[in-house]
């Protein structure tokens, strides 16, 4: 009862209101995961403390010692797409519903689904994540893709629209030391970004060059580091330090411009995980992103993320959370051969509110191999 009335207390300094991140961008300050985990989403994106499986990479590598057991994961992706998505790429008749769906996935094919429904935001993730994991090590291949566009409820409003892809192998090592009760960790990927913002006419086919792409490689590397402390409900103090070399892009190919660089942002995490069954375990985590706020016009509020986990016999999941101001929620099933996920979360779309604007997302992440 103190874990939980302590996570109640968090949760409370949560009501306040913060300035936060505009519409069309991607929220890199409470996101910063290059490749992000169905299961962490469904827990408020809370989820460098616990976090033991392949999405330790990025998460945090020094998750990577405790991975229970050694997966090849052949068919790892993460699909997901916004409310306002599933009205837009399912709409309309039987006959349009299969080429609207396709369109939700380009910029000129959700400006042409938007210019008839202003006021709605579209958002689409597709993410692949083959690897090979084990404890202590990962190897694999990221690649990841996210579209958005927003036209305003005005006559004279433009398309918005931004669109990010991102590819690269990677490779992650984690050493655990006294007996696991120092872990640290690190991953590298070879990144290749490219990426676009703009706006126009919402009548205008929109035909993008490579020149009209920012686009760049570069290394980054994920460092984290974990205690877990060897007495009742394992507390758990975590650190992770995104770009933590603080490694600009190198421009490539035709592109305008090199993309604009990582910020090395620092997030905190602590958890408790109590045994409440024979079989049964509640996770509770508290994370605090971008302490060191490089990331300008986000609020605290919008910085803490809350999350619980519900562990039936290590298979069975259920999943809850509190980020950037709303609730988040999920199911998972995990075997030796198969991870799924089904996931709700959602952020907020405003720029100088807190709980201004919801924008609620479904998201499904599948995993198979041996």
């Amino acid at each position: 009862m103190k874990a939980f009335n302590f996570f109640i207390f968090i949760f409370t300094l949560l009501l306040s209101t913060n300035k936060a991140y505009g519409l069309i961008s991607f929220e890199d300050a409470t996101f910063p995961e290059l490749a992000v985990s169905g299961r962490a989403l469904a827990m408020g994106n809370a989820y460098i403390a616990k976090v033991d499986d392949s999405a330790a990479v990025f998460y945090n590598p020094a998750g990577l010692g405790t991975v229970r057991y050694p997966h090849l994961h052949i068919s790892n992706l993460h699909f997901e797409v916004n409310k306002d998505w599933l009205d837009l790429g399912t709409g309309g008749t039987i006959s349009n519903a299969g080429s609207n769906f396709m369109k939700g996935f380009k910029v000129d094919g959700t400006r042409q689904l938007l210019k008839d429904s202003p006021g709605k935001f579209s958002h689409s993730r597709f993410q692949i994540m083959p690897n090979f994991t084990a404890r202590y090590i990962s190897i694999g291949y990221l690649f990841s893709t996210q579209t958005r566009g927003h036209i305003g409820e005005n006559t004279t409003d433009l398309f918005e629209y931004a669109t990010r892809r991102d590819h690269g192998p990677y490779a992650a090592l984690n050493i655990s030391l006294f007996g696991g009760i120092f872990k640290v960790g690190a991953s590298a990927i070879m990144l290749l970004r490219k990426e676009v913002f703009g706006e126009s006419d919402r009548n205008t086919t929109i035909d993008l060059k490579d020149s009209d792409y920012n686009e760049g490689s570069g290394v980054i590397i994920t460092t984290g580091g974990k205690i877990t402390l060897p007495v009742a409900a394992l507390p758990t103090f975590a650190v992770k330090i995104n770009n933590s070399a603080s490694q600009d892009f190198s421009k490539t190919g035709g592109a305008a411009a090199a993309p604009d660089k990582i910020k090395p942002s620092v997030d905190f995490g602590f958890s408790l995980t109590p045994q409440v069954g024979k079989i049964v375990r509640l996770h509770l985590e508290a994370n605090y992103k971008d302490a060191t706020q490089k990331y300008e016009g986000v609020g605290s509020a919008r910085r803490l993320s809350l999350g619980m986990e519900l562990d039936v016999a290590r298979t069975f999941f259920i999943r809850a959370g509190y980020g950037d101001g709303f609730g988040s929620g999920g199911i998972g099933i995990r075997t030796r051969k198969l991870e799924f996920d089904l996931t709700t979360y959602a952020i907020d779309t405003t720029t100088s509110q807190f709980r201004g604007k919801e924008d609620r997302r479904f998201a499904l992440t599948l995993s198979s191999g041996f």
